[in-house]
């Protein structure tokens, strides 16, 4: 079943996602400037770059430590040492900040997501895909995806909504590969298709929620990748699997 070449999504490795999806260091701050630069005062995209990052950041850093529904924009000033006039540049209130890291995670997903589309991968490799990039992305990204989740509830009404419906997306684009795995004879599935994808974002989601336990554990990305792949391979009695096990039975 496996067709291996040196990018991805054909290499679903995170070495290859990496080489194709720069989501860290400058590139990552310029999608940022990208999503949020109509709401900013400031047009100077070098200048712009380096506070947003000192910004969300700091940002970060502050909810990890006392939440952020606690935390205000005068701690923000503190923590950036950005003066609060330079701030409202940028941030017009910490609700406009909230929204900006919700677009931020929904863009980012969105994107690869439909990249992903452009491939026209068969459904067992699309689930492969599509499992190794969200853990690669919520990898990466993780003090993004945490705050999304984490933050949520202390949110106000419309961008709880919002996250709700990325959430709700997320679980789509999996129901859509189990049905088209089960039309084209590779899944088998008689359950519930929504309650399937619901659990598997779950498994998902423990990769940043659960950090410390897979350091504990000692489960690399890779083996957790794999292992998230194969329960929901065998939840959807996948004929491809069962030939992949026949065959490396057949070597051995």
């Amino acid at each position: 079943m496996e067709t291996i070449t040196n990018s991805w999504p054909q290499d679903t490795s995170i070495e290859a996602f990496r080489r194709t999806w720069i989501l860290e260091g400058e590139p990552l701050w310029q999608r940022v400037f990208a999503v949020h630069h109509e709401r900013m005062q400031i047009k100077n995209g070098k200048t712009a770059l380096r506070n947003l990052q000192k910004i969300f950041t700091c940002t970060f850093r502050l909810a990890n430590s006392q939440g952020f529904h606690s935390m205000s924009l005068r701690d923000l000033s503190r923590e950036t040492q950005i003066s609060m006039g330079g701030l409202y540049a940028y941030i017009g209130s910490k609700s406009d900040l909230a929204s900006a890291i919700e677009a931020v995670v929904r863009q980012t997903i969105d994107d690869v997501m439909s990249d992903l589309e452009q491939h026209k991968l068969d459904p067992y490799h699309r689930l492969k895909a599509v499992i190794n990039a969200d853990l690669y992305m919520n990898d990466i990204m993780h003090p993004w995806y945490y705050f999304c989740f984490i933050e949520a509830k202390g949110l106000d009404k419309a961008q709880r909504e919002a996250a709700t419906r990325m959430e709700l997306k997320f679980d789509q684009r999996l129901q859509e590969i189990f049905r088209d795995g089960i039309e084209s004879g590779v899944f088998h599935h008689d359950g519930n298709l929504a309650l399937l994808a619901s659990s598997t974002t779950a498994m998902l989601q423990q990769w940043y929620l659960k950090r410390w336990k897979f350091q504990h554990l000692k489960v690399s990305i890779a083996d957790y990748a794999a292992f998230v792949f194969q329960h929901v391979l065998g939840s959807l009695n996948c004929a491809a699997q069962a030939e992949e096990d026949s065959s490396l039975r057949s070597q051995a």
